[in-house]
């Protein structure tokens, strides 16, 4: 796989060498269980996979060439650039302007962007609206677009499907930049749908039955359907696919319901007329952090910390599989860690930040899970340890255990 060049500010050398680490003796990625960095009264279990993937180290790579490359231009965002706030407060701080929110609200108004502008398309992509809207200014769309391959392969197969007639179910948060690009890109080729989750997927699933009324589909989908979307002729037969940063699990829990219910609807002999296997559009870095943090929960931890952007939905849904066994603390980064007792973290479910006390358990052993989302840089999951090592003034020194994953190499 291709080696990005990430600034230097990004990097952690201890996170780096635990991921070579494990690239080494497992190339194959056959295991997911957690490293444990012992430093004596506390251990860490480090998810086998997080931190920065494919496309957003592309993205962030191509960002600042740009801003190496074109000094004095004025150089746009469309939007944040990933959802994390080290990466897009540092890119505003070298001069990059964001010409709307992550909800598509304008800060700059299109009239203000000229032709010899550069405007970066982010990592999620955009909508072609926006793409045409960019062209008609004489932007260059395809020069400065950072848009993940994973992505640009979901609309790809979105495509495909809606060429051979499929009506396309988007897995995804309709409000997310990624959703919207998807759901623009879909829109072209077939009509389209958003489901939000299982519970979504369940109602849609009893019109396509004919257990509710079919009217209610524009109600119970406002706003999530493509324009001229036919309830009674366009779900007879579907196709499946994500927002690559969701729950793998349940996206793939969704495809086997609607599948289940072309089977019961159309019967077995016919499921392929009616149901397109999707399983292809599922991004490996998701579904590689998502079957790493399966991994953590076999550990014996005492608490979890993910460390991220509060907006990244991938990295709510590791915090989601974590709730599950462990109290998971979900922090932007070390800045949110006043002391050994004292947290602000974020709650993905009230979607605010609290305040905890007796954060880190007072114990002669505490053991402690790390990881991150695929946004955050390995630099603020070292940040987090080495400040949580500090509460602990007999631990080991780090560079005696960044000395003992070295020899092991």
């Amino acid at each position: 796989m291709k080696k990005f060049e990430i600034p230097e500010q990004y990097t952690s050398s201890i996170i780096s060498l635990i991921k070579q680490k494990r690239k080494t003796e497992d190339p194959k990625k056959r295991d997911y269980s957690p490293t444990e960095l012992d430093f004596g009264p506390v251990s860490f279990f480090i998810a086998r996979h997080f931190g920065f993937c494919y496309g957003v180290e592309n993205a962030i790579e191509i960002a600042y060439k740009i801003i190496n490359e074109n000094p004095g231009k004025r150089i746009f965002l469309l939007s944040e650039m990933i959802h994390n706030p080290l990466v897009n407060q540092d890119l505003m701080e070298h001069g990059i302007e964001f010409i709307m929110d992550t909800q598509g609200n304008m800060f700059i108004d299109w009239d203000e962007i000229e032709s010899d502008d550069i405007v970066i398309i982010p990592a999620f992509g955009t909508s072609i609206e926006t793409e045409e809207k960019l062209k008609s200014k004489g932007i260059d769309t395809r020069k400065y677009n950072t848009t993940c391959p994973f992505v640009e392969k979901v609309w790809n197969r979105a495509e495909a499907l809606g060429n051979k007639g499929y009506t396309i179910i988007i897995h995804g948060k309709h409000k997310h930049e990624e959703t919207r690009a998807t759901f623009s890109h879909s829109n072209k080729a077939a009509p389209s749908v958003i489901v939000r989750d299982m519970e979504e997927a369940k109602k849609l699933r009893s019109i396509i039955t004919g257990e509710t009324e079919p009217a209610k589909f524009y109600e119970i989908f406002q706003n999530k359907y493509s324009e001229g979307f036919n309830v009674n002729t366009d779900l007879e037969r579907i196709g499946i696919v994500n927002q690559t940063t969701m729950l793998a699990s349940e996206t793939q829990e969704i495809a086997d319901l609607f599948k289940e219910t072309m089977i019961e609807k159309f019967g077995e002999e016919n499921i392929k007329f009616h149901f397109a296997d999707t399983r292809d559009t599922l991004c490996y870095a998701t579904n590689d952090n998502q079957q790493a943090t399966y991994g953590l929960l076999d550990t014996d931890a005492d608490i979890a910390i993910v460390v991220g952007g509060y907006k990244s939905s991938n990295t709510s849904h590791i915090v989601e599989l974590l709730e599950q066994k462990f109290d998971t603390y979900f922090i932007n980064d070390e800045t949110k860690i006043f002391s050994r007792n004292e947290v602000y973290h974020f709650d993905i479910h009230s979607k605010t930040e609290k305040h905890s006390l007796d954060f880190i358990p007072s114990k002669e052993k505490v053991k402690i899970i790390l990881t991150s989302g695929a946004s955050c840089p390995d630099s603020v999951v070292d940040n987090v340890l080495r400040k949580i090592l500090g509460f602990f003034p007999s631990a080991k020194e780090m560079d005696a255990v960044y000395k003992s994953i070295h020899n092991s190499l």
